[in-house]
């Protein structure tokens, strides 16, 4: 309940900060939708516990407020659930890639692809595309279809999601002005997703993480070897609800965000992970494809090493 009032409020403290500056600058509104953004994190994060029923002990609470925090986030929440339970059973599987992940190949792949899928792959992951146009596209869009293999009540979740962002929309642009609260949602929108869409990518695109072909796939090693440990400092570990100890909720989704330093703290075994800095994830920005023979992320160039290769052989 803290968690919640200590993010939570300060959030709908901002909008009323935002609605009076208005009268005197945007230049006091934007910085102030900047921070709701960061204040959004913190929201998605809680949403993501609550999606796998840890934030509360109470299943019902879990649902009840991962369905508020969602619609905060413009997520649905039962969609986001069942994509995510996907993402987790499968994590670092190469066989079972495709649902809640970063479109990665493996450099055999990409070399018998077809020149059109070569350039698709390769704009989906520039970075420009990656954590520019796509967390947009994701969070406003992509977010508001139900998916094909999803069930009634997930469809369902996500018409009800859909009708009452319009109906907040409504009542944002008749309360602050159209124009405004477009501004002001769309800032904050924009800081959220750009932000969880870089956590989400170095938390399992770094050199040596660990993929596997399903035959030798490993539960444990995916989530210790597969997930970081993303040091950040204290203030951004806070706005992110500590979801850099990424190796730890991997292996034990069921522990909430609020007890993952403590059981880091607790485990020698989760402190013997190297952990990724700031400075150090930035190397991420340039691996593009899963090198199996090497087992590790890679960038374009591993493409002419193999090819040098097959010619030789």
């Amino acid at each position: 309940m803290w968690q919640l009032s200590n993010t939570l409020i300060p959030y709908a403290a901002l909008w009323v900060l935002m609605y009076f500056s208005l009268a005197i600058s945007y230049w006091l509104v934007v910085p102030l939708a900047i921070l709701a953004g960061a204040f959004l994190i913190r929201t998605f994060v809680i949403f993501h516990d609550c999606t796998h029923g840890s934030f509360f002990k109470s299943k019902r609470a879990n649902e009840v407020v991962g369905i508020i925090t969602g619609l905060l986030v413009f997520t649905p929440f039962h969609q986001w659930r069942f994509e995510h339970t996907i993402h987790h059973s499968s994590a670092g599987d190469l066989d079972r890639r495709g649902i809640g992940d970063v479109w990665t190949l493996t450099v055999q792949e990409y070399l018998e692809s077809s020149r059109w899928r070569r350039f698709t792959y390769r704009l989906s992951r520039n970075p420009i595309i990656l954590f520019g146009i796509a967390p947009l596209l994701l969070f406003l869009l992509l977010h508001r279809v139900p998916v094909k293999k999803a069930d009634r009540q997930v469809r369902l979740g996500v018409h009800l999601t859909n009708l009452t962002l319009l109906l907040m929309a409504v009542a944002g642009s008749w309360a602050f002005g159209i124009l405004p609260y477009l501004v002001i949602q769309f800032t904050a929108i924009l800081v959220a997703s750009v932000a969880g869409v870089w956590l989400f990518y170095v938390q399992h695109q770094f050199e040596d993480v660990y993929w596997e072909r399903r035959p030798d796939w490993d539960f444990a090693k995916a989530a210790l070897e597969g997930s970081s440990f993303y040091k950040l400092p204290k203030i951004l570990q806070w706005f992110s609800g500590n979801i850099g100890f990424h190796h730890i909720h991997h292996l034990s989704p069921r522990i909430p965000n609020y007890e993952l330093e403590r059981a880091h703290n607790a485990e020698p075994m989760f402190q013997n992970v190297k952990p990724l800095t700031i400075r150090s994830s930035l190397k991420s920005l340039k691996f593009r494809l899963w090198d199996e023979s090497a087992g590790k992320l890679t960038g374009y160039q591993a493409l002419n090493r193999r090819r040098r290769e097959e010619s030789e052989t």
